[in-house]
């Protein structure tokens, strides 16, 4: 059987130790305050979080007070007769209480109000005489947020008890998994009269208070509870009375409720305080590195960045000791990569414009042979429209002429026609699979028969991809022939360049600036006539081979320092669980 727990110095000086003395700690370690949060509610209703006074008025007077209050209601008329539910046993109890504490069950200590449903053309944002506001399950937020209420016919409301009032609880009871059981309280009602509607229900508490109920069901126990019990749809979740109703309580005597809400408060202010606090660090070091790293990128010669180099390195250890600091360093790899600035030039290569005018005289083979098509011609290069000024030897280009260049083919959507689509062998890649590679894209979901084929083209193994919807300017290099549809561009270099990489690494950089092309839509897309116009700076041949060679040691240094991160924060991660439960057991 389950026993009470006694109040006791041990666990009131164990509490001491991870609430105030350790916060920071566990503020720093990944989704820190979130388990502190959690931590908490849980101490908060097994009674752990504030002591107990012997002279409380046990928590069986609090229920008998209830039993009498529904009693009155019933007979005056206000209430119905709840149907019974069981006793609450032993090993139903998520958890032993404290002496004087009792379990009991939701639909004997709230009366539960459904919502009302009205016709979707009934509906209106603007008050009048005759109509009653309605709060939807996006009014439920960690408070009632009134912005954006609607109003009805009150005529729709067909109990009076349906009129939201202070300090009733507004609990989503259909919604996405994540969000059912969300509750909040009603603090205030700014407008003459509210209701709510379908997808929501009223708890209203009886002899306990309406906060220390908010405390219960917002618990990583209660939730749970209420979530597994959820009926699921495609995309919907329940919650029935049925199953609410039976959830069980944890009910202190009413006096400790009103030290414990007191005491949640008051540490909840101080995790608001935490994570604001932890907010405005991850912003300013965002910044701090921004700011250095952008030195780097602007220095105006190789001597010059080794001067600021020399001088932030000092500082790395401070800098690069978050991921997205490391993601921001490799960023800064491109931008000095592409401006000519990651190797040396060496004065006796042969220029990028001999690599281009062979390049040229190459295509011009190949179209005098009918292998190819002639390109379209694109408009001279205006110095106005070059982004930055390149270093001796290095020329200016776009992808048309580097290479053969075009968008995928898809003359029917893949997915909606079984013939093209997954009945076949050859690998489809989509735009998900561009986004989601890693330098390499290595995995596909969907194939095209031969008639897809047929409508659509074979790129080759090291096609640099580039996506044009959804998820803009995502690049990635094929790891194997692939088709792809019209939402994925296609780049393959010019045998005489002989590599991707560096593409790739000039499309990191480029990216930002594609977006800014992108319309303001719901659905982000660019063009073939976009990219064709992007300008690409090109090192001579020997110089290129030499940044790809850089950027890929580079990256290797950069994936190791994740990594290193990584761990820590997973050591981070377990110290904090293990702090946290060992006040919880």
């Amino acid at each position: 059987m389950l026993k009470a727990c006694e109040p006791s110095a041990h666990y009131l000086a164990a509490l001491e130790l991870p609430l105030l003395g350790q916060f920071d700690l566990i503020a720093r370690a990944p989704n820190g305050v979130a388990r502190l949060r959690e931590l908490i509610l849980s101490l908060a209703v097994q009674g752990k979080l504030v002591p107990h006074n012997v002279n409380d008025e046990p928590a069986s007077v609090v229920l008998e007070n209830i039993r009498a209050e529904k009693e009155r209601l019933l007979k005056e008329g206000k209430i119905r007769a709840d149907k019974p539910l069981a006793a609450i046993d032993d090993e139903e109890a998520p958890f032993p209480l404290p002496l004087a504490w009792e379990w009991e069950r939701l639909g004997h200590v709230v009366g539960v109000i459904r919502g009302i449903t009205f016709p979707a053309n009934k509906k209106t944002k603007e008050p009048a005489e005759g109509r009653i506001g309605c709060l939807r399950t996006a009014n439920v937020q960690d408070r009632i947020e009134w912005d954006d209420l609607l109003f009805i016919d009150r005529s729709f409301m067909g109990r009076e008890e349906q009129i939201v009032q202070c300090s009733d609880i507004v609990m989503s009871m259909a919604n996405s998994r994540e969000l059912v059981g969300k509750v909040a309280i009603v603090t205030e009602i700014p407008v003459v009269e509210a209701t709510i509607g379908g997808f929501l229900s009223v708890l209203r508490p009886r002899s306990i208070l309406p906060q220390f109920l908010m405390i219960v069901l917002r618990t990583e126990y209660a939730r749970s509870m209420l979530i597994d019990s959820a009926s699921q749809t495609t995309n919907i979740a329940n919650i029935s009375l049925r199953k609410l109703n039976p959830l069980p309580i944890p009910v202190p005597p009413i006096d400790q409720q009103s030290r414990i809400v007191a005491r949640v408060d008051e540490l909840m202010t101080l995790c608001d305080a935490l994570e604001t606090k932890g907010k405005l660090e991850a912003e300013q070091h965002a910044r701090l590195v921004s700011s250095l790293f952008e030195t780097l990128v602007n220095s105006e010669s190789a001597h010059a960045l080794s001067e600021n180099w020399r001088y932030i390195a000092i500082y790395f250890d401070l800098l690069l000791d978050r991921p997205a600091a490391v993601g921001a360093l490799e960023q800064t790899i491109f931008q000095l990569a592409v401006r000519g600035l990651l190797v040396p030039q060496d004065p006796s290569d042969e220029p990028a414009s001999a690599l281009l005018q062979k390049i040229r005289n190459e295509k011009e083979r190949l179209v005098a042979a009918g292998k190819i098509k002639r390109d379209k011609p694109l408009p001279p290069i205006r110095d106005e429209d070059k982004p930055f000024e390149l270093p001796q030897g290095w020329e200016w280009a776009r992808f048309p002429e580097l290479g053969e260049f075009g968008r995928g083919k898809s003359k029917h959507r893949p997915r909606n026609d079984p013939r093209l689509f997954n009945s076949g062998k050859y690998p489809l890649v989509q735009t998900g699979e561009v986004a989601r590679a890693d330098q390499v894209i290595s995995e596909y979901y969907s194939k095209y028969s031969e008639k897809g084929l047929a409508q659509s083209k074979m790129w080759p193994k090291g096609t640099l991809c580039i996506t044009i919807a959804a998820n803009i300017a995502d690049t990635a290099i094929l790891g194997f022939d692939a088709c792809f549809p019209d939402s994925v561009v296609g780049f393959v270099p010019s045998p005489i360049i002989g590599n991707t990489e560096y593409f790739l690494a000039f499309m990191a950089t480029a990216r930002k600036r594609l977006l800014e092309f992108a319309p303001a839509t719901a659905q982000k897309n660019i063009n073939l006539k976009i990219l064709s116009s992007v300008l690409i700076p090109i090192p001579p041949a020997r110089e290129m081979k030499e940044i790809v060679s850089c950027i890929t040691q580079f990256r290797a240094l950069c994936a190791d320092l994740s990594q290193r991160l990584g761990l820590i924060q997973q050591t981070q991660s377990r110290l904090t669980d293990a702090l946290v439960e060992s006040v919880v057991a």
